[in-house]
Parts: C-alpha cells; sequence; structure tokens
C-alpha cells in the first residue's frame, strides 16, 4: 500500500529526555534570515564606499561646539513661547524643520557641515523625540553609532536636549546620515523581510515535511512488520529518490520475509517425511510388529543419514546467509581434482548402468581453491547424474579454457531438463517435477549449496541442455597464473 504524504508528528521522545526540537521550519526560517542579514551588511559596506569616500577625512573632529547656534536659539525661541509651540504641528515638518533651523545658524564661512542636520534630533525634558531625527537602539547597535548630548536650558532649568548621532569614524558621517532619514523605511523594510522569511520557510518547509513525515510513518511500518509499505515516489528530487530508495529497500524485505516463510514451510515439510519413518519404524519395533534385524536396522540408519545430511545442508546455507562459508585457499588442480571424485564415483556408475567418459587434461587448470569444498561441489555434481540419468545412459567430462576462465564441464543423458526450470536450477527447495526427479526425497538444496560454494571462490554455477540430452552442468572458476 501507498502511504499518504500527509503531515504526521514524529514519534515523541523517551521519557525522562528534554529534547530540544529545532524543526525544519526553523532552520530555513534561520537560514533565510542569516542570508538576507549578511546582504544588509554588504549593503551598509556598499554604501559607505560609494557615499562616502572622498567627501570626508578620517579625522575625528568634535561637532558638538558647531551646535551651539542651534542650542542658544532653541532655548530663546522656547523662552518667548513658554514652551515648544513654535514647533510645526506635523511630525513629518518636524523632521526637516531642525535640519532647516541649523542650516540657518550656520554661515558661509564655516567648515562643511552638510551631513550634521540630518544627524540632530531635539527631545523635550523627559527625552521624547519631537522633532528632527534619533537613531534608534536596533540602528544604534547595527551601525556602530555613538550618541552625544548638549541640554536646552531655560532660566536654570533644562527644558531639552539636542542629540547628535555621531559615526566612529568621521568617514563615515554620510552614510550614517542616510540610515537615519531611511530607518524608518528600514524597519518597514525588516518587517516585511521577517514575514517574508517566515512565509518561504513555511511553504519550504511543508514541501520536505509532508515526505519526511511519510517517510517516518513508512519506517515505523516497516519496524512493526508490514512490508508491504510503500511510498509515492512522484518527486523529481533527492527526497523522490529518497523515497525510491525506501520502496526498493522495502520490496526487498518483503522478498526476504516471503523466502523466510517458504524457508520455514519447506523446511518442516521435507524434514517430516524421514522424522515420519523414523517414528513408524521405532514403533513398530517397540511393539514388536518388526523385528530388530540387521535389516530393519539398516533401513534406520539410512533415514537417519539422509536427516543428517539435510541438516548439513541448512547449516550450509545459514551459513551462507550469515556470510560465515568457511572457504581455505590454496592452488590446486581442478582437473585432477574433479577427474578422482569421478573415479570415486566408478562403481556408482556402473551399477547405475552409466558409462563415464573422461576428455583429456587441459593445458591449464591451476585454481585458488578449497579442495574439499571442490570435491564436494563435484561430489554433487555427479550424485544427480547417478540419481536422474536413464539407466543405458553416459555421462562425459570435458574443459573449456576462455581466457583466464576455467570451465569444468558435466554432460549427462536423457531425461533432460524443461527449459523453464534450467533458470531456477540452484534456486532453494527447487527439484524438478519431471521424470529427472523420480523417487528422490532430497530437499533441493545439494545445488543450492553448491551455487553458494562457487560464487564463494569467484566463480560461477549455470546449467544447459547437455548435447547428450540430459543435463549440462558447468563450473567456472578463474585460473590462478
Amino acid at each position: 500500500m501507498h502511504e499518504p504524504l500527509g503531515n504526521r508528528d514524529d514519534a515523541p521522545p523517551s521519557k525522562g529526555l528534554t529534547v530540544v526540537r529545532f524543526s525544519i521550519g526553523h532552520r530555513l526560517f534561520l537560514a533565510a534570515l542569516l542570508a538576507i542579514l549578511a546582504v544588509a551588511v554588504l549593503g551598509v559596506a556598499l554604501v559607505r564606499w560609494r557615499l562616502l569616500d572622498g567627501h570626508a577625512t578620517s579625522a575625528v573632529v568634535d561637532e558638538m561646539p558647531l551646535l551651539d547656534a542651534l542650542v542658544d536659539t532653541l532655548a530663546t525661541r522656547y523662552a518667548q513661547h513658554g514652551g515648544w509651540s513654535f514647533l510645526p504641528p506635523l511630525s513629518d515638518a518636524r523632521t526637516t524643520w531642525l535640519r532647516d533651523e541649523f542650516a540657518h545658524t550656520r554661515t558661509s564661512s564655516e567648515a562643511d557641515t552638510s551631513s550634521l542636520g540630518y544627524r540632530i534630533g531635539l527631545l523635550d525634558r523627559d527625552e521624547h523625540v519631537i522633532a528632527g531625527v534619533v537613531a534608534q537602539p536596533l540602528l544604534v547597535a547595527f551601525a556602530s553609532i555613538d550618541t552625544q548630548r548638549r541640554a536646552i536650558v531655560v532660566d536654570g532649568r533644562t527644558i531639552g536636549y539636542l542629540l547628535l548621532a555621531k559615526p566612529e569614524s568621521a568617514r563615515d558621517t554620510l552614510a550614517i546620515a542616510f540610515l537615519l532619514q531611511q530607518q524608518r523605511n528600514l524597519l518597514w523594510l525588516a518587517l516585511c523581510t521577517l514575514a517574508l522569511c517566515a512565509i518561504a520557510a513555511a511553504l519550504l518547509a511543508s514541501q520536505f515535511r509532508r515526505p519526511i513525515a511519510a517517510l517516518a510513518a513508512g519506517a515505523r511500518r516497516l519496524g512493526e512488520g508490514r512490508v508491504d509499505t510503500r511510498l509515492s515516489a512522484r518527486r523529481h528530487d533527492e527526497l523522490g529518490e529518497l523515497a525510491q530508495t525506501f520502496n526498493a529497500l522495502a520490496q526487498r524485505l518483503e522478498a526476504t520475509e516471503r523466502s523466510r516463510r517458504q524457508w520455514v514451510a519447506d523446511t518442516s515439510h521435507e524434514l517430516r517425511t524421514p522424522l515420519s519413518i523414523l517414528r513408524g519404524q521405532l514403533e513398530a519395533l517397540q511393539d514388536g510388529v518388526r523385528a530388530a534385524t540387521p535389516d530393519n536396522l539398516a533401513l534406520l540408519l539410512r533415514e537417519v543419514r539422509s536427516l543428517s545430511q539435510r541438516v548439513d545442508e541448512l547449516d550450509e546455507l545459514a551459513r551462507v546467509d550469515v556470510g560465515q562459508l568457511r572457504v581455505v585457499r590454496a592452488p590446486i588442480d581442478a582437473w585432477s581434482l574433479i577427474g578422482d571424485t569421478a573415479e570415486a564415483f566408478a562403481e556408482k556408475f556402473v551399477a547405475a548402468g552409466l558409462s563415464m567418459t573422461i576428455a583429456s587434461a587441459p593445458s591449464r587448470s591451476c585454481v585458488n581453491a578449497d579442495a574439499d569444498r571442490l570435491r564436494q561441489v563435484f561430489a554433487n555434481l555427479f550424485e544427480n547424474a547417478v540419481r536422474y540419468t536413464d539407466a543405458g545412459g553416459s555421462v562425459a567430462l570435458h574443459t573449456v579454457i576462455a581466457g583466464q576462465t576455467l570451465q569444468l564441464i558435466v554432460d549427462d543423458s536423457s531425461p533432460g531438463v524443461a527449459a523453464d526450470d534450467l533458470a531456477r536450477l540452484g534456486e532453494r527447495f527447487f527439484r524438478v517435477d519431471a521424470t529427472r526427479e523420480r523417487q528422490s526425497r532430497g530437499l533441493g538444496l545439494g545445488l543450492a549449496v553448491s551455487r553458494a560454494i562457487i560464487e564463494a571462490h569467484d566463480g560461477r554455477l549455470c546449467f544447459a541442455p547437455s548435447p547428450l540430452g540430459g543435463l549440462r552442468a558447468i563450473v567456472e572458476l578463474p585460473l590462478q597464473d
């Protein structure tokens, strides 16, 4: 089933642990905010460079004495009107009014103070801004602005203050003046930027959160054993690739679970037959129905050996699954080894009415392999030939050298194997249902074990129709120089 891409919170943290959750949305918001702040810092530096360079010296000048005339003018007008009623009624007009008043107090012979009027503000006795411009605390911290104040005194009492925004360097006076004039616009821009960052982070986080939540939910379902879980993989980005990888993993787990169940079912079914025979024979001996003759005991021993062989095969495959198949390699002559194994089966071939043909030795047959393991594989192939080939048939053994690969080929005569079954030879518990099975009661694990052994030697075990009318088994091993 496909897991829906809906929002779903992650699993809660374990009790007793305090986990600070920093979500994807928070991370995206912080990343966007830091990027904008970096751009803002670069913008301030650009303003300083473009507007100020060449307009001022870097020497620090005390500008407060330049405001003395404006302080006296404001004190005089305050005394004449009995308060600040002479100020313009509109707040926007008051901003430019103070600048104009400062300009009227200067004379043309004085030094250039063009930026000073843009950096002064007027406060009342309660330190409320009533005219001019005053740097906000955030701007003071951001642009490293220092402030100086001059008290305005009338009749011995302070009626207000004249506040001057002063940069750390005289080169920055124009930049500070510009920032002071634009600080309200900059404030609105900052608020809009924060809102846009939050909206963009929320939209991007929602695009990430849904597939991640679906992935977490799918992982929980897999942990619960629901290996049929699948995710929607319609995205064409890294998250879509992650969903495809998850689906591949789930498919592999489903196949493994299906194989495990089949393994248990086939093993229990196949082991039940020899156990039932042993139980029947032993009960017959116990009830006195059958006597403990050598023939009856030999029958029991044969079933025990058959059962032991099947358990050994299961153990071998279990070792293959966990990567513990022991293989001790050494340079050996593979042709001599398979020839010796064939001679050991000579009596069985004769008893089964089969003839054995062995080709001449190849020019090269040295491989780096485990002799006992290869002998086990060759014995299994010859045993199958004896068991499944009709009487009067033949078995042939020859080799082919293809580059750096040695092919050991075992052919037998009819009956053959259907084309659909050839590809499945070597699968666990697979047995041909045609005449080649005959009365065999094996588990179908011999070829599976043989294939695992050959693959452990970096080789390959494959099957094909034999020119003799039966089955051809091909063992491919890399040659040793």
